[in-house]
Parts: structure tokens; sequence; C-alpha cells
């Protein structure tokens, strides 16, 4: 009887070892108004998304728009799953540009800028 008891125990606390090593990475929680499939800017001066974005894309765009915090909630898709974006300062340097991978990464798919820059350009593309 004892054996069965610490043969049970045994296989309970190898399957628990098992499947806690087994968890797959999860992505963060989708920004507000930022659904997934989507590269999101907003300017509201926070280093979190707050609010509505000031620009919420599924593909290529261009144009010109104030942000400070970006995030890249694209799907993995070979050849269409990270993000260049194009950006100049207020101060006019630039341009700039930075490849963005899609959450849950790895690699940098978020980011904050201490103050706003002018996004001019996103071009969704393959590895960076």
């Amino acid at each position: 009887m004892r054996r069965s008891i610490r043969a049970a125990l045994t296989l309970a606390a190898a399957t628990v070892m098992v499947g806690s090593t087994a968890l797959p990475a999860s992505a963060e929680p989708n920004p507000p108004g930022c659904p997934k499939g989507y590269f999101c800017g907003w300017s509201n001066g926070e280093a979190y998304p707050v609010g509505t974005p000031s620009i919420r894309t599924a593909g290529n765009w261009s144009g010109s728009v104030s942000i400070n915090k970006f995030f890249n909630n694209g799907y993995a898709y070979p050849g269409a799953d990270h993000v260049t974006m194009t950006w100049y300062t207020w101060g006019g340097s630039g341009p700039h540009s930075i490849c963005v991978h899609y959450n849950p990464g790895p690699g940098q798919y978020e980011g904050y800028f201490g103050d706003s820059v002018r996004l001019v350009k996103v071009r969704w593309r393959g590895e960076c």
C-alpha cells in the first residue's frame, strides 16, 4: 500500500514538473485600441499605451502623425511580421528608422520616445 501511494505521488510530481516546463511563451495582452495584426502608435505622453491610438495600421502606411509610444501587435507571418518605422524629431533631425519585431518577441516589439516624434512611414517586412 505504501509503495502504491509513493508511486502515485512521484508520478503526480513528475507530471506537474513536466507540465510547468512545457508552457509556451505568451504574448503581451493587446494594448487598448490595438488588436492583433496591427502596428499602433500613441501620442498621450505616457510610457504605456492609453486611449485611442494616433495611428493603427495593418498594412504599409505613409503620412505624418505625432507619436511617443509604438507597439507592433502583428501576427507571426514569414516575410511580413516585422515593421520598419521611419520618423523625424520635431527639431528636424532624421529620417531615423528602426525594425520592430512582432509581439511577443524575441526582440523589441514596443518602444517609448521621451519626446514625441513625427512618424512618416510604416512598412511591413520580413526578419530584421
